[in-house]
């Protein structure tokens, strides 16, 4: 576990205690159970700006703290524990880690301060397919005179409903499947010839595809360098791969505490079922997971803050080994509580869903096992 300083300590027990209290798992059942089209409660978003978080990794020259992004993800870890719907990590970490390493001065200064002050949620639109593959951009940015016209579709783009301004990985030459030709682009959402359609997810959040059509744009939209880009899109999905580890984290440590609680409390055959020696040593291998978990999560983390050579071996390393916990826990939750934990009136199902949305997300444990093997030359 990394040490943290006194100032993230701080952070990190607010974050526990605001989240507990205010955007609880009561909460985000209130979002699903209603009528928003954005799935996230406005209310609790705006109060997460006004904590701050929105700015976490922002400098403060741009209107944030520049904390880093260890700080960051014990705020996601707490937002992963009680399933907190919001723009925090879609807009707060990717978005913004795309206009901090990609950005024109303009675009930084058109962009960040809303990003922290909430009135801007920049989110990436990356993928496709079914699957994570970010060489795989078919999207066509066709270029004529200083225009781009934008051709194609993304899929399963996060908070895709509530966004204000896209990241768009669009294909300006080359075929699917090659790096080379790859082309970020931050595009308004209401940009003419965008059409956003709202999916339908087990885990009720505000994903969409996003289709455009004749979407046109000036250079001045490019993020980076023209053809050039997935470079940057490596190193902006890297962050948030190491982001949502920490999420998931979150929600995998939060699932482990419930099943304790539980075998601490129910009653069979005359003793708590935690005495049953089978039932201990499960409890036993989900804990050291668990901080298996959480040392890879943090280790990634604390890469990127220092700028470390190895940041592309340590993201896929944490999202794997946290991917390997969750899923197991998550399915653990639910054994271990048996029929209640099939009930939608019980949390379990709902950190189940949860849970096989976050694994798929930015490459699943097979993805990562894969890319960990290629950084390490097998």
């Amino acid at each position: 576990m990394a040490a943290l300083t006194e100032e993230q300590t701080m952070i990190q027990h607010q974050a526990e205690s605001w989240v507990t209290k205010n955007a609880s798992v009561q909460e985000f059942r209130d979002v699903r159970d209603g009528d928003s089209e954005v799935e996230f409660s406005p209310q609790i978003w705006n109060e997460m700006v006004s904590m701050g978080w929105a700015g976490i990794i922002i400098p403060e020259a741009y209107g944030g703290s520049d904390l880093g992004y260890l700080t960051f993800g014990l705020i996601l870890e707490q937002t992963g524990r009680q399933l907190s719907a919001s723009p925090l990590f879609a807009s707060a970490l990717v978005g913004a880690s795309a206009i901090l390493m990609g950005g024109s001065e303009s675009q930084k200064k058109n962009l960040l301060a809303g990003i922290a002050d909430g009135s801007e949620i920049v989110t990436l639109a990356l993928e496709e397919g079914p699957r994570h593959a970010p060489k795989n951009i078919a999207l066509t940015a066709d270029s004529e005179a200083g225009v781009f016209t934008l051709n194609g579709s993304k899929t399963f783009v996060c908070e895709g409903m509530s966004a204000t301004s896209y990241i768009v990985a669009a294909r300006t030459h080359g075929k699917a499947g090659h790096t080379d030709g790859i082309t970020l682009f931050v595009i308004p959402a209401d940009a003419a010839g965008i059409t956003r359609t709202k999916l339908n997810t087990v885990d009720s959040r505000g994903y969409a595809n996003i289709e455009f059509t004749q979407v046109k744009v000036t250079d001045d939209a490019v993020l980076g360098t023209v053809g050039e880009g997935y470079g940057l899109l490596e190193s902006v999905l890297d962050r948030a791969r190491a982001g949502i580890a920490a999420e998931m984290l979150g929600t995998g440590s939060q699932a482990f505490e419930m099943n304790l609680e539980y075998l601490k409390t129910r009653v069979q055959f005359g003793q708590v079922i935690g005495s049953f020696q089978a039932l201990g040593h499960r409890a036993a291998g989900f804990y050291s997971q668990k901080e298996l978990a959480r040392s890879c999560v943090e280790a990634a983390l604390q890469a990127i803050d220092a700028s470390a050579e190895n940041i592309d071996e340590m993201s896929s390393l944490s999202k794997c080994k946290v991917g390997e916990f969750l899923h197991g826990m998550s399915n653990e939750l639910i054994q271990i509580h048996g029929g209640i934990g099939m009930t939608d009136e019980f949390n379990a199902g709902l950190y189940l869903k949860r849970a096989r949305v976050l694994e798929s997300s930015y490459g699943n444990q097979a993805y990562h096992r894969n890319r960990y093997a290629q950084i390490k030359g097998f």
